[in-house]
């Protein structure tokens, strides 16, 4: 394999724009050839610890036998099939993904990424209410389609032209930077006061849904405290309101529960999931109750792709759930998500640049500041941590409204082994600038 031939095609012939592209430049960075579990390698047959699990999608481990074997299976069945018409995997997914909701979750729209759910989730919500205001936490991250990114306010740049119209931001609860003390189990209620407050004069009665996720991610990795979506949801009922949950990076075990709205004893109106569902293959779902989808529909609202709910990604899902509830794998992102703190919390005594560790299960933040006492984000020395743990072979990605949030994503597979090993690479990296 002529690596530096297919880099030199890559830099005529490929848009660059992805991620991290300022750190490390795709161009620059190691080209993948294979994978297996907590591993991917690269061109050079090089191993890498993936705590980024790929772009969260391969959070049950690169190429899982049993998704791989039913994905091979039905290659030789049925590839694709007209979105018209139901076809028999989409059938049989939907009702298996019912199975795990709690009540009144009940119904699935099958489409292709996050970005495809979150938006058919603004559409039902503003059909079913009658109303077009959107409200999202002003660290949120839903997609980069022109509609969600106009309420990834996390990912708000200029130059990306003008935000789609009837979208506001919220303040979303960060306890560690919070322009209010964060002290006292509803030190909360004065950002969501706030919250509703700009709501009620930004779209007096238009309000039709507010969209958060149960653990705000490529924002920060920024928990969501004890009783604020139940406050929520309140909120959002007495102004005739939904609250639509992103749970692309928090559901399906990724947290130590099936989903995270069931940690926080709220059930969503509408829900979307993403990312892992497809065991790497992509596919999403817009989930919703009996009452919202009926009265979205009734003005003959049509929502779909030509890829939605294509047989072999609805495989894939089926697979996946079948892994997810026979593996337990809530189970072992509570166990890797303690030994992973537990290694955190050592480095965060030994080392002052760490000002925050924080998050649950198999989605972990560590914050880095200059200085402990003034919290100055430390926006260079995570990107020169990054460098560091791309070299010696550890993969995770830097988030965070300033970029200084080291986000870790182990797959549920992860070994205690390899918890340590990552663990390690972080360390020596921090150490080199102790």
């Amino acid at each position: 394999m002529d690596i530096a031939a297919l880099r030199a095609a890559g830099a005529r012939h490929l848009i660059q724009s992805e991620l991290l592209s300022d750190v490390v430049p795709a161009i620059d960075g190691p080209v993948f050839v294979r994978a297996a579990g907590a591993e991917i390698f690269d061109a050079d047959d090089r191993a890498y610890l993936d705590f980024n699990s790929g772009q969260m999608c391969s959070a049950l481990g690169h190429n899982h036998p049993r998704v791989t074997e039913a994905v091979r299976e039905g290659l030789g069945t049925l590839t694709h099939a007209s979105s018209v018409y139901f076809n028999a995997p989409q059938l049989r997914l939907a009702a298996r993904l019912a199975e795990t909701f709690d009540a009144p979750l009940s119904r699935s729209l099958f489409i292709q990424s996050g970005a495809d759910s979150n938006e058919a989730a603004l559409l039902f919500a503003r059909r079913a209410t009658g109303r077009t205001g959107i409200g999202a936490l002003h660290l949120s991250f839903h997609g980069y389609t022109d509609v969600t990114r106009a309420i990834s306010f996390a990912a708000a740049t200029p130059g990306n032209g003008p935000a789609i119209p009837e979208v506001f931001a919220i303040p979303a609860p960060y306890a560690y930077r919070s322009p209010v003390p964060a002290e006292g189990e509803g030190w909360w209620r004065p950002l969501l006061a706030i919250a509703f407050d700009l709501l009620d004069r930004e779209c007096p009665d238009n309000l039709a849904a507010v969209i958060a996720e149960p653990l705000i991610s490529a924002g920060g990795v920024i928990e969501m405290p004890p009783g604020y979506l139940k406050a929520l949801k309140a909120g959002l009922e007495e102004r005739g309101a939904l609250l639509i949950l992103d749970e692309a990076q928090t559901g399906l075990g990724k947290l130590g529960s099936m989903y995270a709205y069931q940690e926080h004893g709220v059930a969503p109106d509408i829900m979307t999931l993403s990312k892992h569902f497809g065991g790497g293959l992509p596919i999403s779902a817009m989930v919703t109750t009996d009452a919202v989808a009926e009265r979205a529909l009734a003005g003959g609202l049509t929502f779909g792709h030509s890829h939605s709910s294509d047989p072999i990604a609805c495989t894939a899902g089926l697979a996946s759930l079948d892994v997810i509830e026979e593996e337990d794998a809530p189970a072992k992102a509570r166990a890797i998500g303690a030994r992973w703190r537990e290694r955190m919390e050592e480095l965060q005594q030994r080392f002052p640049m760490i000002g925050d560790v924080r998050g649950r299960g198999c989605l972990q933040g560590v914050e880095l500041v200059r200085d402990r006492a003034t919290k100055e984000p430390a926006r260079e020395e995570a990107q020169e941590v990054y460098r560091d743990c791309l070299k010696d072979g550890l993969l995770f990605s830097a988030r965070g409204q300033h970029g200084n949030v080291l986000r870790f994503v182990p797959p549920f597979c992860t070994s205690g082994e390899q918890i340590d090993r990552a663990a390690g690479i972080l360390e020596r990296a921090l150490a080199r600038r102790a």
